[in-house]
This record gives structure tokens, C-alpha cells and sequence, in this order.
């Protein structure tokens, strides 16, 4: 059934969170920034490898950031992201309990750290377009292995991630489906080109405190569907 590996990718994140609480309660607090460094290590290594294995058009990733950028930044996305998680917050977690503080931290960076980058592109279109979800049920495994290191740290708010992953590789399955002589090998190499570098910048924000606003970054990775008519 298409859809099938982004319901069980969100079951997975959900799953992951949950086992993770369970290790922050009982996890010293220099034992959590180590490893919410470590994971930040990791998702740099994880985007580098991506760019380097997707490696497509220079110019079309120059350009997709550049005007991703702006984009992103005229709708402020990350702002939208953050007051989303703000609203969640008030809703489900109790203004003075422990999950609080980071709820919006680990909802927006979970959010982008699992719909960015190849796996989340590449695996939905071969869900929508050969109704395989091999490649997602990996990414399921994955995210809900880096679902436990984020909610060790950041709470909560990782499992709310799980919204937005439904809604995105969901559109992403559909429209693979309906559009299938759209996604060419060459603008989906692009696409993953330009997630796998946003990938990078999720990276550094994981360790230097001088944030970059990934999620205004957000937009670039669909920029190569309109510039492939531009950039060859």
C-alpha cells in the first residue's frame, strides 16, 4: 500500500522519543551534552557523505540555496516552525515540567533533520512511483535510532516531528504517483544534492551556538524542480 514506509517512519520517531525520556531521567547532564555533540559530529559526517554520493549540478546548488534562501526568509519559515512547536507546547506539555524549556528546540530541529536529505526524497518517490518503501523502512530505523539520542536531551518535542514527516513524504509518495514523468534520475540527484548540504547545516547548529536558520533554508531543496528549466 503506498504511504506504508512514511506510517511506519512516523511510528518509529514516535517510538524512538519515547524510549528516549526514559534514558534523559536517568542520564547526568555532561553524559547529555555529549552526546547531543556526538549527534551533531554525526550529522555532519552524515550530510558530507550525502553530498559527496549525490554529487550533481554546482550551479543548480549555488542557486537553490540562494533562492531557497530568500524564499524561506520572506515567509519565515523556521519562525512558523517554532510558533507551531510554541502552540504544541502550551497544548500537551505542562508549563513547569522539565520538557519545556526544549520542547521548541527539539520539535524544529527534529522536523528538519528528518524531512531534509535524501532518504526522506529518494525514498518517498520510489514509494509513490514503484510502490516500494524499502528505502523509508531504513529511514525508519535510522530516525528512530537518532529519535532516542534527540529526546534524551530535547524532550518531548521530537515526537511531535512525526506531524510533519506525515504530511511531507506523504505529499512527496502522492505526487510521485500522480506526476511520475516529472522526477527524472538527474532532479532527484539534484534534490538530494541540496538536502544532503542542509543536512551539513543542521549539523553545525547541533554544536556552535551561532545558529543558522536551517528552516529558512528549507524551500532550497525544491528549487531544482523549477531550475532544471533553467540550469542544464
Amino acid at each position: 500500500m503506498i504511504g506504508t514506509g512514511t506510517l511506519v517512519n512516523a511510528a518509529a520517531i514516535v517510538a524512538g522519543t519515547l524510549i528516549g525520556i526514559l534514558f534523559k531521567n536517568g542520564l547526568p547532564e555532561r553524559i547529555q551534552k555529549i552526546i547531543f555533540q556526538a549527534v551533531g559530529i554525526a550529522v555532519i559526517f552524515i550530510g558530507v557523505i550525502g553530498v559527496v554520493q549525490n554529487a550533481g549540478n554546482t550551479m543548480m546548488l549555488v542557486c537553490s540555496l540562494i533562492l531557497g534562501a530568500v524564499i524561506g526568509e520572506l515567509i519565515d519559515f523556521e519562525t512558523r516552525c517554532e510558533k507551531l512547536g510554541e502552540k504544541l507546547k502550551a497544548r500537551f506539555v505542562k508549563p513547569d515540567s522539565s520538557s519545556s524549556v526544549t520542547f521548541v528546540e527539539g520539535f524544529v530541529s527534529a522536523t528538519v533533520l528528518f524531512c531534509v536529505g535524501a532518504m526522506a526524497i529518494v525514498g518517498s518517490l520510489n514509494d509513490g512511483l514503484m510502490h516500494d518503501p524499502g528505502m523509508l523502512f531504513t529511514k525508519a530505523i535510522l530516525d528512530g535510532i537518532t529519535s532516542i539520542v534527540l529526546a534524551s536531551t530535547l524532550g518531548i518535542g521530537v515526537a511531535f516531528s512525526a506531524g510533519p514527516i506525515l504530511i511531507y513524504q506523504g505529499l512527496i509518495t502522492v505526487l510521485a504517483a500522480v506526476l511520475s514523468g516529472v522526477f527524472t534520475d538527474t532532479l532527484i540527484q539534484n534534490m538530494s544534492f541540496v538536502g544532503n548540504a542542509i543536512i551539513f547545516c543542521i549539523g553545525l547548529n547541533f554544536l556552535f551556538p551561532k545558529k543558522i536558520k536551517v528552516g529558512n533554508l528549507f524551500p532550497a531543496m525544491f528549487m531544482p524542480i523549477l531550475l532544471q528549466f533553467i540550469i542544464k
